[in-house]
């Protein structure tokens, strides 16, 4: 559960690690027992407030107590780019390939920095230090000073600058800290993100859709930057800013991987994972006529949820070291909810940066929608509910809440395998 800290009370604490995580230590252990999980923020009903989508592995089923542990067990750097076919991350020294990674969150996180060293140095990754220019964090305004501390918001920091470096450890890493969960906030996060050259933005939070989210759009509408967005935790429900049409929309999957190799040997829809058929918005072109028949008839004619996906379920969750939320000597939690692909896919295009350097798709999600065969195409699995009907009074509109070949609802077109579709 989140706690409130006072600005006061924020210590930056200086971190090390000795220690290289072996293949083995860095296995989820899922597959052979089932863990629990709870959120890291507090649910938000609140009209015009967003929650982080972070989901934090615990010691018992249904508990509170999070899985914090001495060394790694979850999903490694290497894990994710044997499964996702990208370049290995490893490496001992920074050079700035010329690209931006922005992290927008809500409150603040003082041990960002440090954490972020460490989970890097463990992992073989280059340091990524503020001196050398490679990580940089700031207010949502250049007068405004930073938020005060969050614990909650602060282990979804860590989680968001982690994936990123597990991505692209040569880009640089900007944090912008907005302080509140207001979308009004977060949204003046988002603007200067993209006004410090950002190449892409990830945003690991959600809220309710509704008729005020048309006034947040101006925040999310950068052309050329790469925008991504939490489709939720929650299974088929709205989720804003995943359904605008400014943004890449990020589901979740359950990924098994090869306990030797670390290849892929499945993946499916995670049944946390978010899809929605927007009600405020229209249907951006790239989308239209994807789907054509579906068992009940219904077609969503509006935006669609998701575009792509990646690993999120807790079971097989990813290691993120965080000292913000912990005690004593155990600083590794195991992560999952669709705040760990946002910015894992925001890395991907920066990494990448086809979509992003080509004046003809000004909104990246378009370049995905024309190289779909550059994407593993997920077909199983589902977020629905018990009865299957997962959008009210149409019966069972199946490509909503089940993965199927082509695209879908919680996988959208397929999840990353290479860099060709980024």
């Amino acid at each position: 559960m989140s706690r409130w800290f006072g600005a006061c009370m924020a210590v930056v604490i200086g971190l090390s690690v000795s220690f290289v995580p072996s293949a083995a230590s860095a296995r989820p252990t899922g597959a052979h027992h089932t863990w629990g999980h709870r959120k890291v923020c507090h649910p938000t009903h609140v009209q015009k407030v967003a929650g982080c989508q972070a989901l934090v592995v615990t010691t018992t089923p249904g508990g509170v107590t999070p899985m914090a542990t001495p060394a790694p067990t979850g999903y490694g750097p290497s894990d994710l780019s044997s499964a996702y076919g990208y370049p290995s991350p490893a490496g001992t020294t920074w050079t700035w390939n010329g690209r931006t990674v922005a992290i927008v969150d809500a409150y603040d996180n003082p041990n960002a920095a440090g954490d972020a060293a460490a989970y890097r140095q463990a992992f073989g990754l280059p340091p990524c230090t503020t001196a050398s220019g490679c990580f940089t964090k700031v207010a949502q305004s250049a007068k405004a000073k930073l938020p005060s501390g969050n614990v909650g918001w602060g282990q979804e920091i860590d989680l968001d600058i982690e994936m990123a470096s597990a991505v692209c450890p040569q880009c640089k890493i900007l944090l912008v800290e907005a302080r509140s969960a207001s979308f009004l906030d977060l949204g003046a996060a988002e603007n200067r993100a993209a006004s410090l050259g950002a190449t892409a933005i990830s945003n690991s939070y959600a809220g309710g859709e509704s008729f005020f989210s048309s006034l947040f759009e101006s925040y999310y509408n950068h052309p050329g930057v790469a925008i991504t967005a939490a489709s939720g935790d929650s299974g088929y429900g709205s989720a804003y800013p995943a359904s605008s049409p400014h943004v890449i929309a990020v589901g979740g999957t359950t990924l098994t991987l090869d306990p030797t190799t670390h290849a892929r040997v499945s993946e499916v829809a995670w049944s946390g994972g978010g899809s929605w058929c927007s009600t405020a918005f229209g249907q951006p072109g790239w989308q239209q006529g994807l789907v054509t028949a579906d068992p009940s008839g219904y077609v969503c004619v509006n935006r669609t949820v998701a575009d792509v996906a990646a690993d999120a379920d807790p079971q097989t969750g990813v290691s993120v070291f965080d000292t913000y939320g912990s005690s004593g000597s155990n600083d590794w939690f195991r992560f999952g909810g669709t705040s760990v692909p946002t910015p894992l896919i925001a890395a991907l295009f920066s990494l990448a940066g086809d979509a992003t350097h080509n004046s003809a798709y000004p909104y990246p999600a378009r370049w995905l929608y024309t190289h779909p065969s550059s994407l593993f195409d997920v077909t199983t699995g589902s977020n629905g509910n018990a009865t299957d009907d997962c959008y009210p009074n149409t019966g069972d509109p199946y490509y909503l809440c089940h993965a199927k070949a082509g695209f879908d609802g919680p996988t959208g077109l397929g999840t990353p395998n290479g860099t060709a579709a980024f």
